[in-house]
């Protein structure tokens, strides 16, 4: 028995399946759960990734594609989802961008038009994502969002860090809000990771070198493995009286003084 049987995820943010969404998605396959998967901005893409998702290359999961900056988007989601489930159980968000003047080192000198986007696409996103959402979960469920460490000043993360800052403040807010109607809100802060997004952030090296020193319990920035379990297990009923939380899978650098 799975840790998800029976149950119906969204997961957006899928690009490759080197993104941590499809990792997600791989295991919450795994544990039993009908998935449905969102892209932007090439959703054929995605569609091309998702058979290599265990449900194999002949019943892939589908593909919506989800710009959250169009509202046209947004409102049409749960109409998009129903035609491949019934209703939602979870929804993992895991997106985020920030334009690479609001990166590496240019904090200082970032336009608000660019710090904007950084945050629309990165936190606000998380309460537009849920509400599309909510008329497919009216038995409850859980949303789960990815974040890195707010409480921290980084290297090159610059307006991205800030944003994170904000996805944090929101996903507490959303906790609040949302707990009447049944429904988790818990974010995955997780350690470095390879993703396309990852490597566009200038200077991201500083942080692939830091982190394997640093963490007690050692950190492989090539495996999304230990990050997609925390995403599946906060998924399932195993947390049922958790929300507004931020479980760290960092290997444990959050804990460090140095």
């Amino acid at each position: 028995m799975g840790l998800l049987d029976g149950k119906r995820i969204l997961v957006t943010g899928v690009l490759t399946d080197a993104s941590i969404g499809f990792h997600v998605a791989r295991i919450a396959q795994e544990q039993g759960a009908e998935v449905v998967l969102t892209a932007f901005p090439r959703p054929t893409l995605t569609a091309r990734y998702a058979k290599r998702l265990p449900s194999g290359p002949d019943n892939p999961p589908p593909v919506i594609e989800l710009d959250v900056m169009n509202t046209e988007h947004l409102d049409g989601l749960a109409d998009q989802v129903r035609r491949h489930v019934d209703g939602l159980d979870g929804v993992v968000h895991a997106i985020g961008f920030a334009p690479q003047t609001a990166l590496g080192g240019n904090f200082l000198n970032t336009s608000w038009e660019d710090v904007s986007t950084a945050m629309g696409v990165s936190a606000y996103s998380l309460k537009a994502l849920a509400m599309a959402c909510l008329p497919l979960m009216k038995g409850g469920g859980s949303v789960v969002g990815l974040d890195f460490d707010a409480t921290k000043a980084w290297p090159v993360y610059d307006w991205m860090g800030v944003a994170k800052a904000g996805l944090e403040s929101c996903s507490r807010y959303l906790a609040r809000y949302l707990g009447p109607e049944g429904i988790r809100v818990n974010l995955v802060a997780a350690g470095p990771l390879t993703t396309m997004a990852a490597k566009s952030i200038p200077g991201f090296e500083e942080f692939t070198e830091l982190w394997p020193k640093t963490a007690p319990l050692g950190w492989d920035i090539a495996d999304a493995e230990p990050t997609a379990r925390a995403c599946v297990a906060l998924l399932s009923d195993w947390f049922p009286a958790t929300t507004g939380e931020i479980v760290h899978v960092d290997g444990g650098v959050h804990a460090m003084g140095a």
